[in-house]
């Protein structure tokens, strides 16, 4: 396994994630022999950050991992993420601790080594609580997160960077946050390279460059597309049924058809398959620390952990990227 230091926080950090959400939802919807069998076999080829959220399940996420933490005592990094909604907002910082009391409870732990904010970031507040702004962060989040932090109840903060792509810059430029989670995938590349114009998915305008300049740790999500990036529809029992794309295609369809585009690297010997493509781009960027996958399956784990341990794509791959995302447009 490749390790990688996760920015200032000085984390080593294993190239390969584990994603605990609903998306692969393994560790939301197995059985408790099959969630503790795959943290342990993740531990085994040493996978040693572990990503939930209390929204995951409804904090049923929380809640098994932290069971499986328990049983196995488990020696390894977790974070886990606060969303707040419209009701928060009279009183962020209060909503900000009482949600981290909560994911404490049902995680079984004292203490959380990664704490982010799951809220998209925008130039302005939106009412609904979905977005907030860049001055709310550093008014009211950020303060309430150094509070935890002093507290020992969380070690680093971040945020997940999804939202509007000027905030987003704005925001990372000033310094303030550990680590950012990064949209970055075959289908939106957006974070690490330039898109042509009439680029089919949200620009992040290589926003890769902004948290390698402020030293922040990058944790890759939807590397896979949320499974798109297999290049089937087909999904697996345990994995959540529909899944609505995030800073790609209009559709899921519609991003598996597009996948398809990316064959050109297995045709070229590059990988065995798309999966083996996909994972292998999205950890090619150096500013990367590690890259979340959600299981369904204890071969899906397996499967990665192959992949990965190939390493990122050599350069020749990335070369031929360019005139295929053209394509697309």
């Amino acid at each position: 396994m490749d390790y990688r230091t996760m920015g200032k926080t000085g984390l080593r950090v294993s190239a390969l994630g584990f994603g605990c959400g609903d998306v692969g939802g393994l560790i939301v919807r197995g059985t408790p022999a099959e969630r503790e069998q795959a943290v342990a076999r993740a531990l085994e080829l040493g996978v040693n950050y572990f990503d939930t959220a209390s929204q995951y399940g409804r904090g049923q996420s929380e809640i098994n991992l932290g069971q499986v933490w328990k049983t196995l005592n488990v020696d390894a990094y977790i974070g886990t993420k606060v969303r707040l909604t419209a009701d928060d907002l009279g009183d962020i910082g209060a909503a900000i601790s009482r949600s981290l009391d909560a994911s404490l409870q049902r995680l079984q732990m004292e203490q959380v080594d990664l704490f982010q904010l799951h809220n998209h970031i925008a130039a302005q507040r939106r009412a609904n609580g979905q977005a907030l702004s860049v001055q709310d962060l550093l008014d009211e989040v950020v303060p309430a997160l150094q509070a935890l932090q002093r507290q020992g109840k969380i070690r680093f903060y971040g945020i997940t960077g999804l939202g509007d792509t000027p905030a987003l810059h704005d925001l990372i430029d000033t310094g303030v946050l550990d680590t950012a989670q990064v949209c970055y995938n075959l289908l939106n590349p957006s974070a690490g390279f330039d898109v042509p114009d009439g680029f089919p998915a949200q620009n992040f305008g290589r926003i890769l460059e902004h948290t390698r300049q402020q030293r922040m740790g990058v944790i890759v999500i939807r590397a896979l597309a949320a499974g798109a990036l297999s290049g089937s529809e087909e999904r697996h029992p345990t994995a959540i049924p529909t899944v609505a794309p995030i800073a790609s295609g209009p559709d899921y369809a519609t991003d598996v058809q597009r996948a398809q585009a990316f064959a050109a690297l297995v045709e070229a010997g590059y990988a065995d398959n798309l999966v083996e493509a996909a994972l292998r781009f999205s950890i090619s960027h150096d500013a990367v620390s590690t890259m979340l996958l959600g299981y369904s399956n204890l071969e899906h784990l397996e499967l990665a952990a192959t992949y990965v341990s190939r390493g990122p794509l050599p350069q020749d791959a990335l070369d031929r990227l360019p005139p295929i995302w053209q394509q697309l447009t």
